[in-house]
């Protein structure tokens, strides 16, 4: 398989044959990506890329050894595909999110699967985004800065909110909804804060990817209501609360 790079480039020509030294980083810690993937060649672009990007990279070949790897390096965010041999991506995904270790680790699945009910599979096992491949090489590296762009906060007067028996408290990432914890993902729970914290204003989709991920939101789009339905999903019977807003985007509902 070969990766679709801008300008039509190859794996081929983007990996050159005599390899030279990766760009000079700063001294401080690198943020660590692991590539949980069984094709070679995508594995050779992928870490090229990512290496002269500045991020130390990984690799695994299978699921068993990603996982293991996962849990011994703690990598900041795991590219992972959906067909492995042994453990497949989404079974690496659940054990990822049930340890504590490596709960909050950022998943981008990578997969040859295009389908939306695999991408609202993936989205509910905790995958933080889904590309489907053949993909760019230059919009994937975007929106994997996008991920690992965490900028620091002070505590505010609003870190918490209670509404229609919704609790989202900002500073300890939780959310409850009649005291019952969700599993939400990062990008669900940004949605849920944004559109939460601005009851009844509509949101259209290009804000709430640009408030929730920082990428480009033209070739995100139909993501964002993945997301949506997901998070529609795990609010079960307050599902109402996150309206559609017809040729718009979404909005919470104001109405108690």
């Amino acid at each position: 398989m070969t990766v679709t790079l801008d300008h039509q480039t190859t794996v081929s020509q983007t990996v050159p044959h005599h390899r030279h030294e990766t760009r000079d980083t700063p001294a401080m810690a690198r943020e660590r990506i692991l590539i949980i993937e069984d094709e070679a060649s995508l594995v050779e672009v992928l870490t090229y890329n990512l290496k002269n990007e500045g991020y130390e990279v990984l690799s695994a070949r299978n699921g068993q050894e990603g996982l293991e790897l996962a849990q011994q390096k703690l990598p900041d965010l795991i590219l992972l595909d959906l067909m492995l041999p042994g453990l497949d991506g989404l079974q690496v995904c659940r054990h990822l999110r049930s340890n504590p270790k490596t709960e909050n680790i950022r998943i981008m699945m990578l997969t040859a699967k295009s389908e939306e009910i695999d991408e609202v599979i993936g989205f509910n096992m905790g995958a933080d985004d889904y590309v489907a491949k053949p993909f760019k090489l230059k919009p994937l590296i975007h929106r994997i800065k996008a991920h690992l762009r965490q900028p620091s906060r002070e505590p505010d007067a609003q870190d918490v909110i209670n509404s229609h028996g919704i609790e989202i408290d900002r500073l300890h990432h939780t959310a409850r909804a009649d005291g019952k914890e969700l599993n939400l993902t990062l990008t669900e729970f940004k949605l849920l804060w944004m559109l939460a914290s601005h009851p009844g204003r509509p949101f259209s989709r290009y804000e709430l990817l640009d408030t929730s991920r920082g990428v480009d939101a033209n070739s995100l789009e139909r993501t964002i209501d993945v997301h949506i339905r997901s998070l529609r999903q795990k609010l079960g019977d307050k599902s109402d609360l996150v309206e559609t807003v017809r040729g718009v985007g979404y909005r919470f509902s104001r109405e108690a």
